[in-house]
């Protein structure tokens, strides 16, 4: 089974500053054939807050041949408490009567593909539980699968114990949860993107993959991170006993740079940075 993993396209039909990348996108992962096409988030550039980004970025979508399953990102659906687009029950319902559930399962033979809504996790809430609840579930009930983990946020940025990230990774509470609950679990794979960043590494038996985006890379709005800084996608290729994963420079793609646009794009995030320092 291949599966091509995509992230970040930040696409609308207002803020169009990378919607050009989606036609290249579009023919490279055509071209590439998988049996599945999975995006990782921040489908739009605000459909949290404009249901014409959601509407108008399903339609781009829809134009694949394969089928496609979505976890939302924070540009989707909303970030953590105290944010200016915090996840909320208006959003959440948006999301879910516009693009479908945000958290999924997908079997596969030899596969349990589960699908995460990362943006759940901070809010000590009962969207919070209710999700973990399910994840526990799907983890039981495998029924000797192996699992692959999709979600829009990574585990960690530079340590599987660092601090509190703020914006970009899950936050120290639920992530060990998240540990606790892959442990013994046959977990093979956490694959994630927002970072804007591409990158691969391994925790606990674990693959972990960071997608990168197919947007825009960011310069000097953020903190360097690990792995480098590119626009592509993941093709994942499943066996019975195992997963490889393949970071790829998809042709065709300009590698826009958000810092000279992002007033224009992300007025929020001129004002404010948006990251939290990992604490050491």
């Amino acid at each position: 089974m291949k599966i091509v993993q995509i992230s970040d396209t930040h696409l609308s039909p207002v803020k169009c500053h990378f919607n050009d990348n989606w036609e290249p996108l579009r023919a490279w992962i055509e071209a590439t054939a998988p049996d599945l096409v999975i995006h990782t988030g921040d489908v739009t550039i605000d459909g949290a807050d404009h249901e014409d980004d959601i509407t108008f970025s399903l339609e781009l979508i829809g134009q694949l041949s394969m089928p496609v399953l979505i976890v939302p990102g924070n540009h989707d659906v909303g970030h953590l408490p105290g944010s200016h687009q915090p996840v909320d029950a208006q959003r959440l319902a948006r999301w879910r009567g516009l693009a479908g559930p945000d958290y999924w399962v997908s079997d596969h033979e030899a596969w349990r593909l589960i699908g995460l809504n990362s943006l759940l996790l901070g809010f000590e809430d009962e969207e919070e539980e209710t999700q973990f609840t399910w994840l526990e579930e799907q983890l039981q009930s495998r029924d000797r699968r192996k699992v692959a983990i999709f979600a829009h946020k990574p585990l960690f940025v530079d340590a599987p114990q660092e601090g509190d990230t703020g914006y970009w990774s899950v936050r120290p509470r639920q992530r060990q949860r998240l540990y606790d609950l892959i442990a013994g679990s046959d977990v093979a794979l956490h694959a994630s993107g927002h970072l804007h960043w591409a990158w691969t590494g391994e925790h606990a038996g674990a693959a972990l993959v960071w997608a990168p985006p197919t947007s825009f890379i960011i310069d000097t709005l953020e903190r360097p991170m690990p792995g480098e800084r590119l626009v592509g996608a993941v093709v994942h290729t499943f066996t019975d006993a195992s997963v490889s994963s393949e970071i790829v420079t998809v042709p065709g793609l300009t590698s826009h740079v958000l810092d000279p646009i992002v007033e224009e794009v992300y007025p929020q995030a001129a004002k404010t940075k948006p990251h939290v320092e990992a604490a050491q």
